[in-house]
């Protein structure tokens, strides 16, 4: 997806045999820089060759993660290259099923990956040198990106691996707590985890299904976590991830390959299904004040009331011929989203008042 900082658009994307970072100026799409990677993903499950995570802006420098696990970070104001890593050769990770394709997460001064590599499921590294700081767990990658939990006065990194979630701490890598989240077979872990007051939503689709659970006081590696709810008919979401306001999640439940989706409202106490739409297809969602706009697979940009009695929708508009899979942004004003069409695709910035 997109990413916004200031004045630039930054875009992550593959040409030919290069994986391609550039900076374009925000209000009028000229390019104003770009750097190019060589590309050693060569495909796997579907033809897609990436890359498939979100490029991450920190500070005054931009880290992106390709397809075959290999890192870059590069300046934001020029796009000089600061250093790169190949993670994923450099501890053995398997591709999967699309290649890597979790985002990175900055904390302080590292940059943590869900690398899946072999004694080094989850890696740090240095943001200035792209050292190895620490590795750990044994877990393989999802395709989940990894969030920020914060528990009293300390930062955590939460992480949905291929069959577990599980924090960490940013600085040292020591182990918080896990727990099974998942299922062996042709199957998926998307979506990014929610941290909300001492709360952890997780959410995937194939059968695997939603987890609202507790986080005790204090914590420990040793205590399981309570399981407030739990369910495959609540909000099992395939990639998307569901957004929070006022005590209610809102998102996609089910998958773009079989079946119907249906956009749903669910209640974070009871994990209640207090409303849905049904056949609204796969949809991202960004959450503006007391309105949330989504984008759905097929083009279709809709503005919804965040109301947690009903469904109440206030405009539509088709903005895309072509498949509208990866995460938009919306920055002062304007809203960014790519599409794919065929071997390529665009990027398109509508003015929203």
């Amino acid at each position: 997806g997109p990413v916004v900082s200031g004045s630039k658009v930054i875009i992550f994307h593959r040409v030919a045999d290069m994986e391609r970072v550039e900076a374009l100026d925000s209000k009028s799409g000229k390019v104003l820089w770009k750097r190019d990677f060589k590309a050693f993903y060569r495909g796997g499950y579907n033809s897609d060759l990436g890359p498939r995570s979100t490029p991450v802006v920190a500070g005054d420098q931009i880290y992106a993660f390709g397809a075959a696990g290999d890192l870059h970070c590069l300046k934001l104001a020029t796009g000089e290259s600061v250093w790169d890593r190949t993670l994923g050769q450099d501890y053995q990770a398997p591709d999967g099923y699309f290649g890597a394709g979790s985002s990175p997460l900055v904390i302080g001064e590292h940059v943590l990956l869900n690398v899946g590599g072999r004694e080094a499921g989850i890696v740090a590294v240095d943001t200035n040198t792209g050292k190895t700081v620490w590795q750990a767990t044994q877990e393989k990658a999802s395709y989940s990106s990894p969030t920020v939990l914060r528990h009293g006065e300390t930062q955590y990194a939460l992480f949905i691996t291929r069959m577990k979630a599980l924090a960490v701490n940013p600085t040292n890598g020591k182990l918080l707590f896990s727990t099974p989240f998942g299922k062996q077979g042709p199957t998926v872990n998307g979506a990014t985890p929610l941290a909300f007051e001492n709360r952890i939503f997780l959410t995937a689709s194939y059968q695997i299904g939603a987890q609202m659970l507790e986080l005790a006081s204090p914590l420990n590696a040793a205590q399981p976590l309570k399981v407030h709810w739990s369910g495959d008919d609540i909000l099992s979401s395939q990639y998307t991830t569901p957004i929070l306001h006022d005590g209610h999640l809102f998102g996609t439940h089910g998958r773009e390959d079989i079946g119907s989706t249906a956009l749903r409202c669910v209640a974070t106490t009871s994990g209640k299904v207090i409303w849905e739409k049904p056949n609204f297809g796969v949809a991202h969602a960004i959450l503006v004040k007391d309105r949330f706009i989504t984008l759905n697979t097929s083009g279709q940009l809709v503005l919804i009331q965040a109301n947690t009695g009903k469904y109440e929708e206030l405009a539509r508009a088709k903005v895309s011929g072509g498949t509208t899979r990866s995460f938009p942004a919306l920055a002062s004003g304007q809203f960014y989203f790519r599409n794919n069409e065929g071997d390529g695709g665009s990027l398109t910035a509508l003015k929203l008042p």
